[in-house]
């Protein structure tokens, strides 16, 4: 969100392309949610909707206060429950409570492995040799439709990146808070970067990252921002 100065020069090519020192337009602030709790050898249903943890509360708490002397017009969340907690520490840093938070469905994670058995471990269903197989696939190609049974990468960047611009479009000038996935922010920074990667960078718990946005024009201006996560009780910080 900025405001321009009485006595600032006319606006140039680069602050008209990078949405630098204008008025008038929307500050986006992506935010991944805290660490969960959950066991990653367990059945694939557990790791859909886990709580924060212990630390994924303190690193929650440490980005209230920190965007507590930031005033944010709006706080979205996915409704799922690692996020809409994570929203609600930033809620309460701004002096509201969790029915202010605006809870959209279409911001949640990807849907990994949501067509087979929710009930059996991935090790399970594929056998650890093609499962590794894929791993090895994703780190290579950085791509959701290396996993078979998933949500295809197509139709979720849509829905994701039609999410985000919803946003935008009811907060013009405004600042507002996204608190959702790290496979979301990646589908909407990736889509104002140009990225061909479905993950192009790790975003790190509660880390922030900042998009401009005004009329026809999105500026990333800010990415994987962790200050708040270097507290005087030590290093936060996990992914």
């Amino acid at each position: 969100m900025s405001e321009a100065s009485p006595n600032a020069r006319p606006p140039q090519a680069f602050d008209l392309a990078f949405l630098t020192g204008l008025e008038q337009v929307s500050e986006l602030l992506l935010i991944r949610h805290g660490q969960q709790s959950f066991n990653v050898a367990g059945p694939i249903g557990e790791s859909v909707d886990p709580p924060l943890s212990e630390r994924g509360l303190m690193q929650a708490a440490a980005l209230g206060q920190w965007l507590s002397t930031r005033p944010i017009a709006a706080i979205y969340s996915s409704q799922l429950r690692r996020a809409f907690q994570t929203a609600c520490a930033v809620a309460q840093g701004q002096g509201r409570g969790p029915d202010t938070i605006v809870v959209v469905e279409d911001l949640r994670e990807v849907e990994i492995f949501r067509d087979i058995p929710q009930d059996q471990s991935s090790v399970d269903y594929f056998g650890r040799d093609l499962l590794a197989g894929m791993r090895r696939r994703m780190m290579v190609e950085k791509s959701w439709d290396v996993y078979p049974a998933s949500e295809p990468s197509l139709v979720f960047r849509r829905r994701a990146i039609n999410a985000v611009e919803a946003v935008i479009a009811r907060h013009p000038g405004e600042r507002v808070a996204v608190v959702c996935h790290g496979g979301v922010i990646n589908a909407y920074i990736g889509h104002v970067i140009g990225s061909k990667y479905d993950m192009f960078f790790r975003p790190a718990h509660t880390s922030v990252s900042v998009v401009a946005a005004a009329e026809d024009r999105r500026a990333l201006h800010a990415l994987n921002d962790l200050h708040h996560l270097e507290t005087p009780e030590g290093d936060l910080r996990s992914y």
